[in-house]
C-alpha cells in the first residue's frame, strides 16, 4: 500500500512538473508583479506623466529575473524580449491594471480571494524559474556550483535584486532598501531553494527533480498565501535563523549596538535641539556685580 501511494505521489509530481506555465500561470505572474509596481508610492502618477517609464518598470518587474540571469551567463540581456507572446501579454496586463476605465481590472485582481489565487500561481512560476536557472547554468558549467546557485537565485528573485535600478527609472533612490542588506522572504526562499536544486542537479540530494519541484512549490504556496492573507512580513525562516546564526556567525556586538544607539540619539538631537548650557560661576558673579552697580547708581 505504501509503495502504491509513493508511486501515485511520484506520478502526481511528474504531472505537476510537466504542467505548462504559459499562458495561464504566466498571466498570474504578470498580474501580481504589476500589482506590486502599482503599490509603490508615486507609481500611478508616473504612469500618467510618463507611460513609457511606467511600462519599462513593469517589464522589469515581469522579466527582471531573465535579464539578470542572462547578464550573469554572458548572454544578451534583451534576449527574452524576442518572446513576443510573453511581452504582449505582460504589456496588456500593465495597461489594464493602470489604465482600465474605473479601475475595474485592478479592483478585480486586487480582490483578496482572487489575489490569493494569483499569488499561489506566481509561486509555481517562481520555482520553475529556479529549477530552469540551475539546469541552464549546469549545462554551461558542469562543476560550477556557485554559478548554478547564483543563476537559480536571480531567476527566482531577480526583480527584488534589481529593485534599486527599477527605483531609478521611477526617479527614486533608496540605497538603504538594498535587497542584499534586507532580504525579503521570496529572496531568502529563492536562495535556499536554489541550493536544494543545485544539490539535486549534482546528484548530492537523493530526490527526483519532479518531486523537488512539487514539494518546494507547495511550501512556497502555503507560505506566500498565508503571508498575503494575513498581511504579515514575518519570515517563516526566522525561528531557525535566530537559532543557527548566533552559533555560526555570532551575536550582534555591544559596540554595534551602542553605535546604533548613538545614531538614534543623534537623530533625536537634530529633531529636538538641546537646552542652552548652564552659566558658569564667573558669568553669575559678573551679572551680580552689574546688578549691584545699577542699584548704586
Amino acid at each position: 500500500m505504501e509503495v502504491a501511494g509513493a508511486l501515485q505521489l511520484g506520478e502526481l509530481a511528474a504531472a505537476f512538473a510537466a504542467l505548462p506555465v504559459f499562458p495561464l500561470f504566466d498571466t498570474a505572474y504578470f498580474i501580481v508583479s504589476v500589482l506590486y509596481l502599482k503599490y509603490e508610492p508615486g507609481a500611478v502618477e508616473m504612469s500618467r506623466k510618463s507611460p513609457f517609464a511606467s511600462w519599462l518598470c513593469a517589464m522589469l518587474h515581469c522579466f527582471g529575473s531573465y535579464i539578470l540571469a542572462d547578464l550573469l551567463l554572458g548572454e544578451s540581456p534583451i534576449d527574452y524580449f524576442s518572446n513576443n507572446s510573453s511581452v504582449i501579454l505582460a504589456t496588456a496586463v500593465w495597461y489594464l491594471i493602470f489604465f482600465c476605465p474605473m479601475n475595474l481590472f485592478y479592483k478585480c485582481v486586487s480582490f483578496l480571494p482572487m489575489k490569493l489565487i494569483f499569488v499561489a500561481m506566481k509561486e509555481v512560476v517562481r520555482v520553475r524559474k529556479i529549477a530552469a536557472g540551475v539546469h541552464h547554468a549546469h549545462h554551461r558549467y558542469h562543476h560550477g556550483w556557485f554559478i548554478m546557485m547564483a543563476t537559480g537565485w536571480v531567476k527566482g528573485s531577480g526583480v527584488a535584486l534589481m529593485s534599486n535600478f527599477e527605483q531609478l527609472l521611477r526617479g527614486v533612490w533608496k540605497p538603504e532598501t538594498n535587497e542584499i542588506l534586507h532580504m525579503s522572504f521570496p529572496t531568502k526562499a529563492s536562495l535556499y531553494g536554489t541550493i536544494l536544486f543545485t544539490l539535486q542537479q549534482t546528484h548530492w540530494l537523493p530526490i527526483s527533480k519532479a518531486n523537488l519541484i512539487f514539494f518546494f512549490t507547495m511550501f512556497m504556496i502555503v507560505c506566500k498565501v498565508f503571508m498575503t492573507a494575513t498581511h504579515s512580513h514575518a519570515s517563516p525562516f526566522a525561528p531557525v535563523e535566530s537559532f543557527i546564526c548566533p552559533v555560526f556567525f555570532g551575536s550582534v556586538s555591544t559596540g554595534h549596538t551602542s553605535h546604533h544607539h548613538d545614531q538614534h540619539g543623534a537623530s533625536h538631537e537634530v529633531s529636538h535641539p538641546p537646552p542652552p548650557p548652564a552659566k558658569s560661576k564667573e558669568e553669575l558673579n559678573e551679572g551680580t556685580r552689574k546688578r549691584k552697580a545699577k542699584k548704586a547708581e
